[in-house]
């Protein structure tokens, strides 16, 4: 068996429950099923050990890659965070965007009355500051789907999007500007 070993740092530890790994950091902790044929994975004391057999074919290969990629993002998101900016632009009717709960409401959308409204998945954590957003949490999926969901929501349709430009857009993501 070939091993794969990502260090963890000192203030962030890891557990495996049956398929579950659980990452624990100061920022929160983050739990990823990591499942595959002939790819064990388990978690030491300052350590996570992906194991595969040495005549591993190019899936196999790619998958072991794979969840070295999850679990770096998971300690970089217990350790660090990861954050979205988003910008609300609007030129005639002023929307208003506010967090109700575990959603995020916008209202008065090209004049709609009906509110419109996207979930906020995980430990996100939403922050309005006027006419800008800013989504933070520890698990890079759930605030890069907030965002996109929040994008999503206002997008236009069935008009010239070249004229209405309304809406919700991401402007900085973890890995740099869109």
């Amino acid at each position: 068996m070939t091993e794969r070993t990502i260090e963890l740092p000192e203030d962030v530890s890891a557990d495996l429950d049956h398929l579950d790994l659980t990452i624990e950091g100061p920022n929160g902790s983050v739990t990823r099923r990591l499942w595959y044929p002939d790819v064990s994975v388990s978690a030491e004391d300052d350590a996570v050990v992906i194991a595969y057999p040495d005549d591993a074919d190019r899936q196999t290969n790619a998958t072991v890659g794979t969840f070295a990629s999850h679990v770096d993002n998971m300690v970089h998101g217990v350790t660090e965070g990861w954050e979205y900016e988003m910008e609300v632009f609007y030129a005639h009717f002023p929307m208003d965007v506010d967090v109700e709960g575990d959603e995020v409401v916008i209202t008065n959308f090209l004049g709609e009355t009906a509110p419109r409204r996207a979930e906020i998945r995980g430990d996100t954590d939403v922050q309005i500051d006027g006419e800008e957003l800013v989504l933070t949490g520890p698990s890079k999926e759930d605030v890069g789907q907030t965002a996109a969901s929040i994008e999503q929501l206002t997008r236009v349709t069935d008009k010239d999007t070249r004229v209405f430009q309304d809406g919700v857009y991401i402007t900085r993501t973890p890995t740099g500007d869109v």
